[in-house]
């Protein structure tokens, strides 16, 4: 989204991890990032179906990916989740226009749009980021051990936290993950696609706040949550020229439809066609990353014990520079935890229970 390209989340399971290095073995998906959506159907036709290596494959049938492509959407139904880059997230104020013009796009091309409320992405994000950053964190566990000076603060800033989540909390995280798929089956019943925004404008890496990740909810983690396939799109660009993107969402296993839907608005907007404007000779620009230095000036000694406590129950002697950004962001892991429902019903299942046809 960030680079005006296209790039496709397929359903979890389509395309095997093996391989791969592992980031969360509960969110993993491996998908192509291409110049189209034809581009994205044609590599993910190569590269999906089942392998028996990777416990997450699924047996289900791709089919042709590239069968139907241009047969237009004209028909289908599309929700539209307003919410997400209106309310939810503080975006950037040429992606809201660009977005209500692919709306007008995809009623153009026939289809039947309209407004859909789904949560906050809050809840979203608590859900994911409690299971996802406990499973990169056990994944790493060893080297934060043992060289937690050899990650990069953006990494230490995400996974040393993870430290600070209970089995309950994966456990209930794990177990709102199963009602936000199960409550996605009336949506999909609803409609055929969803449509949202993706990115707002790439920032400056001299601008980058790690303690984001924990404070900003991500317009892409809903949909790693209900693990359908999504379909990054470039729907425009701001005045200074960089990509804005949009997601077209689609039911689990239902890819085709999705890249269908994606290669008929990029063939009548022509966004894809449109090139970085490279200028030989012209200067690098003036960028000054700084080293993170952790604010924890008032994060209360309670909290501080936590952390310090919770490093060291998990075998990690972190020197005094790299506790402390342990000690910034836990507070905000806590939160995030702590938001979680805990009046779910004794035999609430967890979201990771296989069905008999491998979904």
């Amino acid at each position: 989204g960030l680079c005006g390209v296209a790039g496709m989340k397929p359903t979890y399971g389509l395309v095997s991890r093996a391989g791969v290095l592992p980031n969360s073995f509960t969110y993993d998906h491996c998908g192509p990032i291409a110049r189209t959506a034809e581009d994205c159907a044609l590599i993910l036709q190569a590269i999906a179906g089942h392998d028996p290596v990777d416990p997450a494959s699924s047996p289900a049938p791709v089919g042709d990916l590239t069968k139907n492509l241009e047969d237009g959407i004209k028909g289908l139904r599309i929700g539209v989740v307003r919410h997400f880059w209106e309310i939810d997230q503080r975006s950037h104020p040429e992606l809201g226009p660009a977005m209500e013009q692919a709306i007008k796009v995809l009623k153009f091309l026939g289809a039947t749009v309209e407004d859909l409320t789904l949560r906050p992405m809050q809840h979203y994000l608590d859900v994911k980021i409690v299971t996802a950053e406990s499973e990169l964190f056990s994944i790493h566990l060893q080297e934060l051990r043992s060289r937690p000076q050899d990650f990069g603060q953006d990494f230490r800033g995400r996974a040393l936290a993870a430290c600070l989540f209970t089995s309950e909390d994966y456990v209930r995280a794990s177990r709102c993950r199963r009602i936000i798929t199960s409550e996605m089956e009336d949506v999909y019943a609803r409609y055929d696609l969803l449509l949202t925004a993706n990115t707002s404008a790439a920032p400056r890496v001299d601008d980058h706040d790690i303690l984001a990740f924990w404070t900003s909810a991500s317009l892409t983690t809903p949909f790693d949550c209900t693990g359908g396939p999504a379909l990054a799109l470039p729907c425009g660009f701001t005045a200074d020229g960089l990509p804005l993107s949009l997601q077209i969402v689609g039911r689990p296993f239902d890819d085709a439809t999705v890249l269908r839907a994606g290669y008929a608005y990029e063939r009548e907007t022509g966004y894809w066609t449109a090139r970085p404007k490279l200028v030989a000779g012209e200067p690098p620009a003036e960028v000054d990353p700084q080293v993170w230095v952790p604010d924890t000036s008032s994060v209360d000694a309670a909290t501080r014990s936590h952390a310090e406590n919770a490093a060291r129950h998990a075998g990690m002697d972190l020197p005094p520079e790299i506790m402390e950004e342990l000690v910034a962001v836990a507070p905000h892991a806590l939160a995030m935890a702590g938001r979680l429902p805990r009046d779910h019903a004794q035999y609430d299942e967890v979201s990771s229970v296989f069905l008999p046809n491998g979904r």
